[in-house]
């Protein structure tokens, strides 16, 4: 009695999550639509290697670490973590007064193979988006998942606040 209960409530349990053709679609339209409201910070055929080049000579001067949000316009996370940072004025302030921030773009069309070679694609194993953060010589000294960031359908203040405070460089 107790297999059948059990296979009984799989089985319920597993049509309750599934869905149906329309309700993916459904889902799938809503996110196109919010991706076509939120700004789009990445540079598609930017090549990050020689951008960050740059940004290290800035960093240098600064004495700032470069904090590198690595994803892309296609990856509505990725856009939702721009905008909250963005309208999120402590955020906004923490970033500003401690980091070079920079947008790296992968897509299909522009893999940005030549730096990836270099620090490696932690996004390939993690997903997107993620974050690396070089220090002023260009040396990775954190990578950091997003997703223990989140709460909800976005981010939390507290959590990415934390994040920014522990990796600035340190006077």
């Amino acid at each position: 009695m107790k297999k059948i209960y059990l296979a009984c409530l799989l089985l319920v349990t597993a049509i309750g999550f599934s869905q149906t053709d329309e309700e993916k679609a459904e889902k799938k339209k809503q996110i196109e639509a919010e991706k076509a409201t939120l700004p789009k910070p990445y540079q598609e055929m930017e090549d990050a290697d020689a951008k960050v080049k740059e940004l290290l000579i800035q960093a240098k001067a600064e004495n700032k670490n470069i904090m590198i949000q690595v994803g892309g316009n296609w990856c509505v996370w990725c856009l939702r973590l721009n905008d909250f940072i963005q309208k999120t004025d402590e955020l906004k302030s923490v970033v500003d007064n401690n980091y070079i921030y920079y947008h790296l773009n992968w897509s299909p069309k522009n893999k940005n193979e030549k730096f990836f070679t270099k620090y490696g694609n932690p996004g390939d194993k993690q997903g997107y988006p993620i974050f690396m953060v070089l220090n002023k010589k260009g040396k990775l000294i954190h990578v950091q998942e997003t997703g223990s960031l989140e709460e909800g359908k976005g981010y939390g203040k507290d959590k990415v606040k934390a994040f920014f405070e522990e990796w600035k460089v340190k006077s």
